[in-house]
């Protein structure tokens, strides 16, 4: 079976908005992006779901367990213990913060243990200035695995072959039943940090693309024509921008009725023209797709490290203005000048680089090691 490099190269794309989105681009790029970059992860792990896992659940949660929890688990930790270590070298203080004026400040022994019992029960207790895209591997988790139960209840109770087809679209209209009555009324799952609305919205855009694998082919086939690619393309990015413009909605946990309404839309057809590009950038092979093939199979790096490396930039960005040197604490980057200057620029190519460089770099160490071993096949001397 042939690999799906256009999903790599979706991906890749998507990881690499996100870093432009938290780099503080200007605002109507920003705006633009936040429509769809995140739900976009949503639906290219749901392009994979399989329904072999209906009778295999095992298999499929030891994936989700170490692709996301485990990953989650030693990361969340790491930045845990070091959280005070980064106040007394200068990278965290309590002067500097987000853009709404909140801040950081170090832990007692006591909520470094509670932050620990948060992180192993509960995917939360990350820390928020130097994990805060952390969220997304608990809403990964929870929408995947809550996907599979959903269909097998759904699968175990319709008997009718010919209903069974139609699961895929049923679980996609519940969780939006669910999403719109949560939001409504303003009600929190107590159990989920956050109180669930991404997890929840996560599992409606898993579903979709599950739906999307079916007719992929036939999406394909439609699209077959340059003009016709292009063309698509251009159209769904001018909807996404209108409604960035005047019904702007992103998967942030505060969403309201009105952001709900407004993100399902922008959102998938921001997947479809992402996964348009996609397509035009698979058919050549050079550099540019050999690069975000790359980037969309290290994710997972980029998501864990893209803010400390925005750091480095921060530090140039200090030295450039002649600004407070404890703005290097500002999360995720300075805002001082960060609406008129280019200064996203540099951090984006940071916040992507650096964790791909140190991922290259470690790949090749491994391969030399593993090259410089003698074989177990040779003879002993």
């Amino acid at each position: 079976m042939n690999r799906n490099t256009v999903i790599s190269i979706c991906k890749g794309i998507a990881i690499i908005l996100m870093v432009i989105g938290h780099a503080e681009a200007p605002g109507a790029l920003q705006s633009f992006i936040f429509e769809f970059h995140m739900p976009l992860f949503f639906i290219t792990a749901g392009y994979f779901f399989s329904l072999k896992y209906l009778h295999n659940e095992a298999t499929f949660l030891k994936k989700r367990v170490k692709g996301l929890y485990l990953p989650f688990v030693k990361w969340s930790v790491f930045f845990l213990l070091i959280h005070n270590l980064m106040f007394k070298i200068g990278i965290l203080n309590e002067t500097y913060g987000n853009e709404m004026g909140g801040v950081t400040h170090p832990y007692s022994w006591h909520q470094m243990q509670q932050n620990f019992w948060n992180i192993f029960t509960a995917m939360g207790g990350y820390d928020a200035f130097l994990c805060g895209a952390f969220w997304f591997f608990r809403g990964l988790f929870v929408a995947s695995i809550l996907y599979l139960i959903i269909y097998k209840v759904l699968d175990s109770t319709i008997k009718s072959s010919r209903w069974k087809q139609y699961i895929p679209y049923m679980i996609c209209v519940i969780l939006l039943l669910l999403c719109g009555w949560k939001t409504y009324e303003g009600i929190r799952v107590i159990t989920l940090v956050q109180g669930g609305y991404r997890d929840m919205m996560g599992c409606f855009f898993f579903g979709c693309g599950f739906i999307f694998r079916q007719y992929a082919d036939s999406y394909q086939a439609l699209m077959k024509r340059y003009y016709a690619i292009v063309w698509t393309t251009v159209l769904f990015g001018i909807t996404v921008y209108l409604f960035s413009h005047y019904l702007e909605a992103n998967m942030n946990w505060r969403s309201d009725y009105t952001h709900f309404l407004s993100l399902p839309i922008p959102a998938l057809l921001g997947f479809l023209m992402i996964y348009n590009i996609s397509t035009l950038l698979d058919k050549k092979e050079n550099w540019l797709k050999r690069f975000l093939i790359y980037t969309g199979d290290h994710t997972l790096n980029i998501f864990i490290f893209h803010i400390i490396s925005y750091k480095v930039v921060s530090l140039i960005k200090i030295w450039y203005y002649g600004l407070d040197i404890q703005q290097i604490g500002c999360h995720m980057v300075i805002h001082e000048h960060s609406k008129e200057d280019l200064f996203w620029i540099p951090y984006t190519i940071a916040g992507v680089g650096i964790p791909l460089l140190v991922t290259w770099l470690i790949e090749q160490w491994k391969l030399k090691r593993k090259s410089c071993r003698p074989s177990s096949a040779s003879p002993r001397q």
